[in-house]
């Protein structure tokens, strides 16, 4: 069991160790590491060493009196599988550099008090860790599983809610300063400067540490409650034994994320609508015993197809050692994903008709929607994985578990 979260972290001296020199090189050394796109400034990756020769004093003095004024994020568009795009914020190299330190300092003191049934953005977690847990739960005979999929959750972020539950946890105030115009800090859209009063973007090195800051809430009272459940950023599965402890469990839900203004009637409107998410995932289904075992989900496989079509096709005018070079890179990052399938030469089977299944309720309604087996989705958090890898993989919903 996690330690309670609501202990302040050290003393008011978090602000200096975020500035400690080695913490500071650290940081930069991962935001070189990670690459990314520039900000509104145009400062590359490759920059920072040569701006920091001139600027670090400067800097570090308007960290520690809580002076400094983050920039802007440029707003940056990436399509969705199943259509419409997802909104980034992309913070300039300087902000992420500082992000990454404020992340070292608060990750190690925070992590330890979360939920051990949280798995995303988190060291030494995977999304496959997630879905061994949710193959434990039905196994052990829970197979009514209620899906939680909060719409557009890093838009929607309440600012002053997430503050106090940073103030539990964070004496220095120059820290929870930052933190707040950090989250203020506007978007720059087409030359167009919008202001923001919700969300906490994604794209930058803090934003999956305050989600689960904010979402640790639900998973306490959860465990408070002996529920058995899992949680990847924002989709969040609770598995019971019944439809009538389904209903009680959604109903939970309902109320906790409403008392963090997280609750929408949109939220989980593709399911309630019929529309099938579009990640690549793995199924639960129903080996010899009845007992639950992965297989790859035929939109993963039809994704993984079009996929390798694209890198072979002709018209890319690539020579034969690149097109090798290619394919083979895709592939066994595929094949990693999903290595926890059982049955790799029956995964084109339907998908229809297994004894094992779900009787999945929707977070908008809490009614019944359908039949469905377990599955899981890669995570989705562009500041945590390359823009082309799968999304964080998810245990019983359509996407991630929260």
């Amino acid at each position: 069991m996690a330690t309670h979260g609501d202990e302040r972290s050290g003393t008011s001296d978090l602000m200096e160790r975020v500035c400690e020199r080695a913490n500071l090189q650290a940081a930069l050394k991962r935001v070189r590491k990670n690459k990314g796109s520039a900000g509104i400034d145009g400062m590359t990756v490759d920059e920072p060493p040569e701006h920091l020769k001139t600027h670090r004093p400067a800097l570090r003095e308007q960290l520690l009196a809580g002076t400094y004024q983050p920039s802007m994020v440029r707003r940056h568009a990436i399509p969705k599988r199943g259509g419409g795009v997802r909104e980034l914020g992309i913070p300039t190299v300087v902000d992420r550099f500082i992000q990454q330190a404020i992340l070292q300092v608060l990750g190690p003191r925070f992590d330890p008090t979360f939920s051990q049934y949280s798995y995303g953005f988190r060291p030494r977690r995977s999304a496959h860790d997630a879905v061994v847990q949710a193959q434990r739960y039905v196994n052990d005979g829970r197979r009514t599983v209620v899906d939680v999929d909060l719409e557009k959750f890093f838009d929607r972020v309440n600012h002053d809610v997430l503050m106090g539950r940073l103030a539990k946890r964070i004496v220095d105030k120059r820290l929870l300063g930052l933190i707040r115009r950090y989250l203020e800090a506007g978007m720059l859209a087409d030359g167009i400067a919008i202001e923001r009063h919700e969300g906490t973007p994604q794209g930058g090195p803090l934003s999956p540490l305050l989600a689960n800051v904010l979402l640790d809430e639900v998973d306490k009272e959860l465990e408070k409650r002996g529920h058995a459940f899992v949680r990847y950023a924002d989709d969040c599965n609770v598995y019971v034994r019944s439809k009538r402890a389904g209903e009680r469990v959604m109903e939970l839900l309902r109320q906790l994320f409403a008392s963090l203004r997280l609750w929408s009637e949109r939220v989980e409107e593709r399911r309630r609508q019929g529309v099938e998410p579009q990640a690549p995932r793995l199924l639960l289904w129903a080996a010899k015993g009845r007992v639950a075992k992965h297989r790859v989900a035929p939109t993963a496989l039809e994704m993984m197809k079009i996929r390798v079509r694209e890198v072979t096709r002709r018209s890319r005018s690539q020579s034969i050692t690149r097109v090798v070079q290619d394919l083979r890179s895709y592939l066994v990052g595929w094949k990693n994903y999903f290595r926890l399938a059982d049955t790799p030469g029956s995964s084109a089977r339907s998908t229809n008709g297994f004894g094992i299944g779900y009787e999945r309720f929707t977070s908008s309604t809490g009614a019944e929607e359908r039949r469905s087996i377990a599955n899981c989705a890669p995570g989705d958090c562009p500041s945590m994985r390359p823009p082309e890898s799968p999304r964080t993989a998810t245990a019983g919903g359509g996407t991630p578990p929260c």
